[in-house]
């Protein structure tokens, strides 16, 4: 129950995240942790964003600590310990960069390393979920039968959430105004961070149409497993559309923020079909869903 509370949070946050990088409205708040010298909330617009997000942030990590205590005192889901503790390290970690974005006046480098850092905690939070829903206490996780498709389906991915970022962040998100090559004049090396973007774009569809073509064959009586894949590649297609119309319309904040609000979706549902992969089933509970 903690685990699945800790995931949807998680999302949120990474949501609120992006509309606060969106709307430029990280420093609403010009100091840390309070806002301008408040506990409540306080200020504008900005403020108010920037703010919520914060109590958010504290919402997870308290969420976050829950799920490990819950895990270490579970005596069926120990499994979930490990993830479990490496998310709720991760929180803290987050938290320090969030300090040190604002430290340093929403550097570019610290806002995407920010950025990044929460994706890598929600792949974490998901391993934990799926972890403690399906694992018990004789979960195995062997990275090696989820095939090697898999691995650079995640993999790539990853990279194309942190060339996202950079996109962003390294401002180049208006400097190619076209879609899906750059036919506008603009700085050389913006115009590379987009190109680079879009191959890695290519990269990471191939690999996951990868994983699921090649793991479609034993997934066969994991139901839930081949709709959920059915839906990756479903949503994959969404979050390049969402691409698309973000690059066209010049990076608008609304297409901005679907986009990555999209993006986290299809990367937590890569990283738990991932892990359903990994774990070898015993041939008698074939039949058994997901």
């Amino acid at each position: 129950m903690f685990s699945l509370v800790t995931l949807v949070l998680t999302y949120g946050l990474v949501v609120l995240g992006s509309t606060v990088r969106v709307t430029e409205s990280g420093m609403g708040c010009a100091s840390w942790p309070l806002c301008n010298g408040h506990i409540g909330f306080a200020g504008d617009y900005h403020a108010l964003l920037e703010q919520s997000h914060r109590y958010l942030a504290a919402t997870v990590t308290v969420s976050a600590f829950a799920t490990a205590w819950a895990a270490w005192r579970s005596t069926g889901h120990r499994a979930a310990l490990a993830p479990a503790l490496v998310a709720a390290g991760l929180v803290l970690f987050q938290a320090g960069l969030g300090a040190l974005t604002v430290f340093a006046h929403n550097a570019p480098w610290t806002v995407a390393v920010h950025l990044v850092t929460g994706l890598v905690f929600l792949g974490v939070v998901t391993v934990t979920a799926v972890t403690a829903l399906h694992g018990g206490d004789h979960f195995h996780l062997d990275p090696r039968a989820a095939g090697r498709w898999a691995s650079f389906a995640v993999a790539a991915t990853l990279l194309l959430l942190m060339s996202g970022a950079t996109v962003v962040d390294g401002g180049a998100a208006r400097s190619c105004p076209s879609w899906p090559i750059c036919t506008h004049p603009g700085p050389l090396h913006l115009i590379a961070l987009q190109l680079l973007h879009r191959s890695l774009v290519a990269v990471a569809s191939i690999a996951m149409v990868g994983f699921v073509v090649t793991s479609w064959p034993r997934m066969a009586g994991r139901r839930l497993w081949r709709a959920a894949a059915a839906g990756l590649l479903t949503l994959l297609c969404v979050v390049a559309a969402m691409g698309a119309a973000s690059a066209l319309t010049r990076a608008r904040p609304l297409w901005q923020d679907l986009h990555l609000a999209c993006a986290s979706v299809l990367w937590a549902l890569l990283v738990a079909l991932f892990v359903r992969a990994a774990t070898p089933v015993p041939v008698a509970a074939r039949a058994a869903t997901l």
